[in-house]
């Protein structure tokens, strides 16, 4: 069946639609040439219709093994073409089927190099996805649909839950789940941390009457902004327990700092981007998925020291605290997809739980 992607300033792609399933959305687009089960079950995409640029897509399957979250919570998938039969030692299904089973509408052979162009152009923008036949009435219906911002609520974990170190021994770390990746778990998990992962809704008094050694901030979706009643929480945190945030974390840390953020023109998503170490003037290629990012100017004043920047466009992308135990990346350390540059930064939590070196 043809279709078509339509934004919201009136621009019109066309394509074959998988699944007959209509769909509305942010749309925004990822530059990564693999790992495209891993992005479409990344929470922190809940609600928006991701566009692949690498122009081919499901050449090695799918696998219960690349799942980074429960499901998928994508609202849609524009990819250039759609390979069919795919071939991977690993492989235990074809892409097409998985987003069947998902209920993600996909909208294939299409420009995805013209979509990107103009979203870069004109910045990330709502858009929706219907059959090319769709009226003028369910055209505007579905534009006429909210995004609904309480995307964490969506994502979180329902009930908290633990994951053993493989001695049972080993620092006790919470996790704050506002809507974490497989990886970022599973990278804690082989460090030999002993994990409690809890709801996004959990208080600090929760937290603290669990008496951890370390307080880990996920990843997530949406703007940090919409979350005031967990930036209160993070404020009751600070300085009673060493602290790691990764993306959403990284913001929420900072929020609760009394800096700023501003949601970014296009965002930075994808698995090529270089990161600049103030610390030690190493250049590291990084894995990122984020639209929003800490305003640098905001910083002033403030016990918060930048210790990482992107190369591309100079934003912030770490950040550390001047005298407690706390700091935190805008980036995906734990890749998936991506490179594994950043790893060390595992390491250092490791550091400030336990007061040993680990790694590099």
């Amino acid at each position: 069946m043809k279709g078509k992607l339509i934004l919201e300033d009136g621009s019109v792609f066309t394509g074959t639609l998988l699944n007959n399933i209509k769909a509305t959305g942010e749309v925004v687009f990822n530059t990564g040439m693999t790992g495209y089960q891993e992005i479409l079950t990344d929470p922190s995409y809940c609600r928006q219709i991701v566009t692949l640029t690498y122009p081919l897509i499901g050449n090695y399957g799918v696998a219960a093994k690349f799942m980074q979250s429960r499901k998928s919570f994508v609202n849609g998938f524009i990819i250039g073409e759609l390979c069919l039969e795919g071939s991977n030692w690993q492989m235990e299904g074809e892409l097409a089927d998985f987003l069947t089973r998902q209920g993600i509408p996909c909208l294939y052979n299409v420009d995805t190099r013209a979509v990107t162009r103009k979203i870069r152009s004109a910045g990330t923008m709502k858009g929706i996805i219907v059959p090319e036949d769709a009226s003028k009435t369910e055209i505007d219906e579905l534009f006429n649909v909210p995004i609904k911002k309480d995307v964490v609520k969506e994502v979180t974990t329902p009930e908290a839950y633990e994951i053993k170190s493989e001695s049972g021994e080993g620092p006790e770390v919470v996790v704050m789940d506002f809507g974490i990746k497989q990886n970022i778990l599973t990278s804690m998990h082989d460090l030999g941390c002993n994990l409690k992962v809890v709801p996004a809704s959990t208080t600090a008094e929760e937290i603290l009457a669990m008496n951890p050694d370390g307080i880990f901030l996920s990843n997530g979706p949406g703007d940090p902004k919409d979350v005031p009643e967990v930036i209160e929480e993070v404020k009751k945190l600070i300085g009673k327990k060493p602290m790691f945030g990764i993306c959403l974390g990284h913001q929420l840390i900072s929020l609760a700092l009394g800096a700023d953020t501003y949601k970014l023109k296009f965002g930075h998503r994808g698995s090529n981007q270089p990161v600049k170490n103030l610390l030690n003037t190493r250049v590291h290629i990084t894995s990122q998925n984020h639209g929003y990012a800490v305003d640098d100017k905001s910083l002033e004043g403030l016990p918060l020291e930048v210790t990482h920047v992107n190369v591309n466009d100079g934003t912030v992308e770490g950040v550390r605290h001047t005298s407690l135990p706390l700091f935190s990346v805008q980036y995906h350390p734990e890749a998936s997809p991506g490179p594994d540059d950043n790893m060390y930064l595992f390491d250092q939590f490791w550091t400030l739980l336990t007061g040993e070196t680990k790694g590099e």
